[in-house]
């Protein structure tokens, strides 16, 4: 069983970058897909990016296409979702999750999270 904790969250102007990380410990890593989530006060849990166990094929929201990169490094069990040009709408707390099945864009398919990193936008 895999636990996972987030990091890199803070406040940060719009138009700035943040980089969040994952840290995965437990389980084997690279066995994984792994996805980040994000939910804002009094709104749903909402998907941001997926990415295969291999790193091989990466899956984003169509609201954060070329903006957010996510990717992963199993030599050190940690998955990354770089964020650049953040607007004040994208201020949330940021999930990692984790699942042995294929990657997917609804929450109720992963078992595993982190326990969020905030991330908050200035406009």
């Amino acid at each position: 069983q895999v636990q996972l904790v987030d990091s890199g969250g803070g406040l940060v102007q719009a138009g700035g970058s943040l980089r969040l990380s994952c840290a995965a410990s437990g389980g084997t890593f690279s066995s994984y897909a792994m996805a980040w989530f994000r939910q804002a006060p009094g709104k749903e849990r909402e998907f941001v990016a997926a990415i295969t166990w291999s790193g091989s094929n990466t899956f984003y929201a169509d609201s954060v296409k070329g903006r957010y990169t996510i990717s992963r490094d199993n030599a050190k069990n940690t998955a990354y979702l770089q964020m650049n040009s953040l607007k004040p709408e994208e201020t949330a707390a940021y999930y990692c999750a984790a699942t042995l099945r294929r990657s997917s864009w609804s929450p109720d398919d992963y078992a595993y999270w982190g326990q969020g990193t905030q991330v908050t936008v200035s406009s």
